[in-house]
């Protein structure tokens, strides 16, 4: 059966950028043509809005005047006309930043292609410094949006730059330009190898973020604090349950990482990560002498939380908590996704497995870390 691009005498690269330019044009066209339905009822209410009001630390923001104004109580929130926005996400949200993503994968392959890289594991282990430095990150803008802090590093409209889901962006604009720096360095024969410089790059700018964190824990700057017991539980608790299931994936069912391989292992370590920081976030802060115990942001955490909440009984819930479900499907869901991923897909399309990979393990470690240091600092 013959392409969509072969049909209609297109190349794949310029089908694709063809069908980002409408889609732009549809947007860019609609909200010029309807800018209060189309801008505010759907770009602003779903996707900016939620980041101007996360920005400026608001409890919603809303466009009834289609100016946007920030409102400061839940009461307020609540009597305000549409649109309004809430800091976080909506299942609405979540779906347009899913087909975004594909999208922006599918424009990565053509690159990766065009740069003739990607095709090795290796090409994955050199980028998760950037994951971890895109859940630090975050953790930075967290430290700075406090209501009345005066001396934040970064204020509105930059830190927009470091809210999701802008930060994704942000990140991988710099993971884009020491790819193509560290490659370009290679062909210059400045440098044998481009993945070591790649990797260096991405310890560097973590390891500047982390100890910006780290300073401002030490120092109660920016009102966080320090709690390096929240860090140790996360991490030996997200180790220990990644190597457990591992063990139990070797012992019982080999065939699920099989084609993978140790990226499996990674994987499901990372998402263990985001399961572990939610679970000890959500419910374990105060046992660990830690402060309050977090909020859900997310829908799915907290329909799960909520689920949860609302089927088990009272006495059991005071000894397990209402978040360990969401570490239950976090372990299931990056299983089945290793379990995809078979030797066959590799040999047709390594590139973009090996790219499919790096996005599955980005959407758990990325706000695993977050979470995870956001307890650990306190913000």
């Amino acid at each position: 059966m013959a392409t969509v691009s072969e049909r209609i005498g297109l190349d794949p690269e310029r089908l694709w950028g063809l069908g980002v330019a409408a889609i732009l044009v549809a947007l860019v066209g609609g909200s010029l043509a309807f800018p209060r339905v189309v801008y505010d009822g759907f770009i602003w209410k779903y996707f900016w809005g939620p980041v101007q009001a996360d920005a400026n630390s608001a409890v919603c923001a809303t466009r009834a005047t289609g100016v946007t104004e920030y409102l400061g109580s839940s009461s307020a929130c609540a009597a305000a006309a549409q649109p309004v926005a809430f800091p976080g996400y909506t299942l609405v949200s979540e779906v347009g930043y899913m087909v975004t993503l594909v999208i922006a994968l599918t424009g990565v392959v053509f690159l990766l292609r065009r740069l003739d890289i990607g095709e090795r594991p290796r090409f994955f282990y050199a980028l998760i410094p950037f994951m971890f430095f895109g859940g630090a990150f975050r953790v930075v803008e967290d430290a700075n949006d406090a209501p009345g802090m005066v001396d934040a590093l970064i204020t509105y409209p930059w830190n927009t730059l470091v809210i999701s889901p802008v930060i994704y962006v942000t990140v991988f604009a710099i993971t884009l330009v020491a790819v193509v720096g560290s490659v370009f360095a290679e062909r210059s024969g400045v440098i044998d190898d481009y993945v070591k410089p790649l990797f260096g790059a991405g310890i560097a700018i973590l390891a500047v973020t982390l100890g910006y964190l780290l300073f401002i824990g030490i120092t109660g700057a920016q009102g966080a604090t320090f709690y390096p017991q929240v860090l140790v539980v996360i991490l030996v608790g997200a180790t220990a349950v990644a190597a457990v299931t591992w063990v139990l994936l070797e012992r019982f069912a080999p065939e699920v990482n099989a084609g993978t391989g140790l990226i499996g292992l990674v994987i499901i370590w990372g998402h263990a990560v985001d399961g572990v920081a939610n679970v000890v976030g959500l419910d374990w802060m105060t046992a660990l002498g830690a402060g309050n115990n977090l909020i859900p942001k997310h829908p799915v955490n907290k329909a799960v939380v909520d689920f949860t909440a609302s089927t088990l009984p009272e006495s059991i819930l005071a000894i397990t908590g209402d978040a360990w479900p969401f570490l239950l499907v976090k372990l299931v869901a990056a299983t089945a996704v290793v379990w995809v991923f078979d030797e066959q897909i590799f040999e047709d399309s390594p590139r973009y497995a090996i790219l499919l990979l790096i996005a599955v393990l980005a959407v758990g470690l990325g706000p695993g870390t977050r979470d995870m240091l956001r307890a650990t600092f306190g913000v």
